[in-house]
């Protein structure tokens, strides 16, 4: 199985504000928890190594670019 980047929901943006309104009401470190709890289910649910890995590696890339850029703006 290939990573996917491409959305796979009818309403992305209905998912997006899900996850913002599981949120809503939480201290910084209970979102952070929430955020965990959330990639671990979503990992299980994957279930395959390579596909986890691959994100990983998206997700902090895309973590780095958004830093640098960031860092250009100012």
């Amino acid at each position: 199985m290939a990573l996917s980047t491409s959305s796979n929901f009818a309403k992305p943006d209905d998912a997006f504000r899900m996850i913002v309104e599981a949120h809503r009401g939480l201290s910084d470190a209970q979102s952070a928890d929430l955020d965990a709890a959330l990639v671990l289910v979503l990992a299980n649910h994957i279930g395959e190594l390579d596909v986890l890995r691959d994100a990983i590696e998206l997700a902090k890339r895309r973590l780095v670019d958004a830093s640098q850029q960031q860092q250009q703006q100012q």
